[in-house]
Order: C-alpha cells, then sequence, then structure tokens
C-alpha cells in the first residue's frame, strides 16, 4: 500500500465501480442495450441479447459492434440505453469523505457517456469531487481496453502514467493502464465478462469495497 503515497492521478471507471454493482443499475443498461439491438436488427430479444452479447466480446462494447456493422447512430445509441432509472441509489457519504482526503487530481474514465457519468454521480453525491470525466465521445467512440483512448486520456489531462492508479471491475481494462506504468486495481464483480483474467499479473490490487480501500490509503498517508 506505500506504493499510493506518491500517487497525483486518481482514475476511476464509472460503472460498478463508483457504485456497488449490487445495485443492478448497469442490468438496467445491458437491458436497454438488448432492447435497442432487438429494435434496430428487427431481432427477437433472446437473439439480440446473443448479438449484444457477441458485439461486447468481440469488439470490446456493444456500441463498437454496432458502429463497425450496422453504421448506427452512437449518440442515439447511448441516449437510449442510458435512460434508466436511479431513483433509489442513496448518497454515499463513506466514498464521499474517503475521496475528498486523496491529493491530487481525480479523473472518471468510462465507456460509457459523460452525461450518464454525472447523472451517477450527482446521485449519490460524489460528482464534486472530480476534476473531468474522459467518456466514450472523447475518445471518439473507441473503447477501452484499446490502448488508444488510454493514450488519448493522458495526453489530454497530462497525466503522469508512473504516478497514477487506475481503478476498474473489469479486469481487462486494467492491462493498458498497468502496461503504461500504472498501478491497477480490480474492483471484484462475478460476473464471467468482468473477472475474466482477475488473476492475471497485470492487477496490482483487489477489492470488494472501494470506500473501505481508500480508507486504507488515506491512513496510511495520514500516518
Amino acid at each position: 500500500m506505500k506504493a499510493f503515497q506518491s500517487i497525483k492521478y486518481w482514475i476511476f471507471d464509472l460503472d460498478n465501480t463508483l457504485y456497488s454493482a449490487k445495485t443492478k443499475v448497469f442490468n438496467q443498461v445491458e437491458k436497454k442495450m438488448t432492447e435497442y439491438v432487438s429494435n434496430k436488427l428487427n431481432t427477437n430479444m433472446d437473439e439480440a441479447r446473443k448479438i449484444q452479447k457477441n458485439y461486447f466480446y468481440k469488439y470490446n462494447t456493444t456500441l463498437n459492434g454496432l458502429i463497425k456493422n450496422h453504421k448506427v447512430d452512437a449518440k442515439e445509441f447511448l441516449e437510449f440505453v442510458h435512460n434508466i432509472d436511479i431513483s433509489f441509489l442513496k448518497k454515499d457519504l463513506e466514498l464521499s469523505e474517503e475521496l475528498k482526503k486523496l491529493e491530487g487530481k481525480k479523473i472518471i474514465f468510462t465507456n460509457g457517456p459523460k452525461k450518464h457519468a454525472l447523472n451517477i454521480t450527482k446521485k449519490i453525491g460524489i460528482d464534486h469531487h472530480f476534476d473531468a470525466i474522459f467518456d466514450i465521445i472523447d475518445s471518439n467512440f473507441v473503447p477501452k481496453p484499446i490502448l488508444e483512448p488510454y493514450k488519448k486520456l493522458v495526453e489530454k489531462h497530462k497525466i503522469d502514467p508512473n504516478f497514477s492508479v487506475f481503478v476498474e471491475d473489469i479486469a481487462r481494462n486494467l492491462k493498458p493502464a498497468y502496461e503504461m506504468g500504472m498501478k491497477t486495481v480490480w474492483i471484484e464483480n462475478d460476473e464471467p465478462w468482468a473477472k475474466k483474467f482477475s488473476d492475471s499479473n497485470f492487477i496490482n490490487y483487489k477489492t470488494d469495497n472501494l470506500s473501505e480501500f481508500l480508507k486504507k490509503i488515506n491512513l496510511l498517508k495520514a500516518a
């Protein structure tokens, strides 16, 4: 944990990272993606689900597969699939307190749109802690874990990877960050698509509770 004492850039994924996967928020997004595929490709929901997952595994996101194979309107897709109910989410006072204590620049790096990131972070009361959101539009719709958006993120926000940490729930998305020199933290997620590669050496730390993990870092830095 001493490695975190020199960190100047704190980079966080959004979905299932800054809020718990147990909330099932992202399950709503997945259902909307299936619905979108069904509508666009004029197929039933079961077949749409298969196509959606195939695109996710083959192209890293469903959207990337739809762009490459069907030339869909990316912004239309993002607007549709993130039109979800988050009214039940509560303020995360513990996470807010630990984020406040972190010294350095804090950035959200997401394969989703900025609007969704703002909706979520405002609802759980942590939006004011972040200096920037680097979303899928900033990356020109090229998703993690392709290396290109990581490079764009670093360049745009003048980040030194050697003094950075990336926190993410999809294990494979940590590999490019690690190879660039960042410390990596995997937020444990039981979904097969999230935990694949979670035993790889490109993951430095693992936790099932982000607030507790940050609390340990903050206590160490305060000692």
